[in-house]
């Protein structure tokens, strides 16, 4: 990757991570040192980042990363109240992204899977409810449920295990 290039595609991310620092940490400075931290790693591990299919989604649990080494390793002063808040953030911050996550699995779902996880889980009608809704029987609006759980499950299992591959594999 060439200067140029990493100015492009990384180095214009550089704002965005500044923002997301200075939320957890609430310190302007501590957010800069923290995108000027990640900067340099990323810059020595230019190369490795070609392969990164989601930048951006990268750089930015990298930003989380560190900031929540910072506050693990008081490199940051904080008070028990102020820390509890930040966790408390992060925490929401996960939660919605969990959430379009795994809404985004379920949209990608077979018709009849769709309309039945959305209906029991999104929705929280009765399998009764769902298969009078759906002109089905019981078992098999129960069958369409366990299938589509079990394929969000596997979603959500391999999402995890390529962000854990992406994370370790840039000593991150």
């Amino acid at each position: 990757m060439t200067q140029e290039i990493f100015k492009q595609t990384v180095f214009i991310l550089k704002d965005e991570m500044f923002r997301f620092a200075k939320k957890f940490l609430m310190s302007a400075d501590e957010a800069e040192d923290v995108v000027m931290d990640l900067m340099m790693k990323f810059w020595q591990r230019k190369e490795e980042l070609l392969v990164i299919e989601n930048l951006k989604s990268f750089a930015l649990r990298s930003v989380k990363n560190e900031c929540l080494n910072r506050l693990k390793h008081h490199e940051v002063k904080l008070g028990f109240a102020s820390q509890t808040r930040y966790q408390s953030e992060l925490y929401q911050i996960e939660t919605n992204n969990m959430k379009e996550q795994i809404l985004g699995f379920i949209n990608q779902l077979p018709e009849k899977q769709k309309m039945v996880i959305h209906l029991k889980d999104v929705e929280e009608y009765e399998i009764s409810e769902i298969s009078q809704i759906m002109e089905m029987e019981e078992n098999a609006v129960r069958v369409n449920l366990m299938r589509a759980r079990q394929k969000v499950k596997e979603s959500i299992n391999k999402l995890y295990a390529y962000e854990n591959r992406q994370i370790q594999g840039l000593g991150i």
